[in-house]
């Protein structure tokens, strides 16, 4: 990758995206871990291709993918986005989980799936590892039958009395011990955190492609109370006719 802002096409050479994310400066705020979004847009703003994203991306993409997880304590996604994208428990490579236990983070990222009605079958691949069982957010009202079902392959955690409150499921996972949570959507997800100001970090890829027809875009919901939120431009890199852009909140815009 190249660095194009802030220092120009000459910086200091290619970019190892691995090295470089994991050099960004990520605070965890008070009470809660620090959340930075990671989403694949078409060059028009689509965001799947047959409810997917695999189309839009690439080499250049899937480095960027994981060098984003590789620096999380918590990856947090949306059941649909779960279910349609066929999420397994993270696993990092070798090398990446000694460079996280030098952090003084665990081996592996853990799953944290958003859902209201607990609408997840058991024989998802998500629940494929015992060692690595995924917190399962929820609310108080989900159905008493479908917790029974899922308690055995998840750790269940209930945050809001008729919807999930990711604010308070955020206080929950840092309590846990997790300062980083990457939010990977979907865009009703990405949403609703826009909505709550929960979002510090801002990483979109755009991919070299046009969609048009009707992909939904990659945050969606009703208009944050309030002034829309300020956000800073912090760096563009680009490979492969990639941009991958990443904004930080700004709180005085």
């Amino acid at each position: 990758m190249i660095q194009l802002y802030p220092d120009g096409l000459d910086a200091d050479g290619p970019i190892e995206p691995d090295r470089a994310v994991a050099a960004e400066s990520r605070p965890a705020p008070a009470g809660r871990p620090w959340v930075y979004t990671n989403m694949v847009v078409s060059a028009d703003g689509g965001t799947t291709v047959d409810g997917v994203s695999g189309q839009l991306g690439g080499t250049a993409d899937k480095a960027m993918f994981a060098a984003l997880r590789a620096v999380a304590d918590v990856i947090l996604v949306g059941a649909t986005t779960a279910r349609e994208e066929r999420y397994r428990p993270p696993r990092q490579s070798e090398e990446r989980r000694a460079q996280r236990r030098a952090r003084g983070q665990a081996p592996d990222p853990r799953l944290a799936v958003v859902t209201r009605s607990l609408s997840l079958d058991t024989d998802l691949p998500l629940f494929g590892d015992p060692e690595n069982r995924p917190y399962i957010l929820t609310a108080r009202s989900a159905p008493a039958d479908r917790r029974r079902a899922l308690e055995p392959v998840a750790e269940i955690v209930e945050v809001g009395e008729d919807g999930v409150e990711l604010a308070a499921a955020l206080a929950v996972l840092f309590d846990h011990g997790a300062r980083t949570a990457l939010a990977e959507g979907g865009p009703s997800l990405n949403g609703q955190l826009i909505d709550e100001d929960l979002v510090d970090e801002w990483n979109l890829s755009l991919s070299p492609h046009l969609l048009a027809a009707d992909s939904r875009r990659a945050a969606i919901g009703p208009l944050p109370s309030g002034p829309p939120r300020g956000m800073r431009l912090d760096r563009v890199w680009t490979d492969d006719d990639f941009l991958f852009c990443r904004w930080t909140r700004s709180r005085e815009r």
